[in-house]
C-alpha cells in the first residue's frame, strides 16, 4: 500500500513540474527576430574562461597579482590563514565589475578583497574570435598572517 501511494504521488508530482510546450503561432510575427536586442545580448554576455580563444590576464601575471593582493591587503587581524574566493567579471576595457565574495575567513576580510580588488589595474582582457569579451572569472586570494 505505501509502495502505491508513493508511485502516485510520484507520478502526480512529474506531472505538475513538467514542462509545457505550447504550439508556436501560424502566423509571420511570431518567427519575425529583433535584431537590434540580439546584438546588444551578445555585446552583453559574459563568458566563461574555459572556452575562450585568449584568457584574461593581470598585467604581468598571476605571480603579480599575488604581490598586488600582498601589497595592497590590510590585514585585519594578526595570525589569519585561509582562502578568501571572490569572483568578479572582467571587462572588455580589462576594468573589474561585478565583485563577490563566496567565501571569506572572517573578521571583515570579504570586505577588504572587495576594496583591493577595486584598486586593480586594468587587466588584459579576454578574447573570443578576437572579439574583445566580458569574462567571469574566479580566483582564490590567500591568506597566511603569521601571529605576533
Amino acid at each position: 500500500m505505501k509502495k502505491l501511494i508513493l508511485f502516485v504521488l510520484i507520478c502526480s508530482a512529474q506531472n505538475i513540474f513538467s514542462q509545457k510546450i505550447f504550439p508556436a503561432k501560424e502566423t509571420h510575427e511570431a518567427l519575425t527576430i529583433d535584431t537590434s536586442q540580439a546584438s546588444t545580448s551578445e555585446e552583453n554576455t559574459i563568458y566563461n574562461t574555459a572556452g575562450l580563444d585568449e584568457k584574461p590576464e593581470f598585467p604581468g601575471g598571476v605571480q603579480e597579482f599575488n604581490k598586488f593582493i600582498e601589497k595592497n591587503f590590510k590585514i585585519p587581524k594578526d595570525g589569519l590563514k585561509g582562502k578568501i574566493y571572490t569572483t568578479f567579471i572582467i571587462e572588455k576595457d580589462g576594468s573589474l565589475s561585478g565583485i563577490k565574495i563566496l567565501r571569506d575567513i572572517g573578521y571583515e576580510t570579504g570586505s577588504e578583497a572587495i576594496r583591493v580588488l577595486q584598486l586593480s589595474p586594468k587587466w588584459k582582457p579576454g578574447k573570443q574570435n578576437n572579439k574583445l569579451v566580458r569574462v567571469l572569472y574566479s580566483a582564490p586570494l590567500y591568506i597566511n598572517i603569521p601571529s605576533n
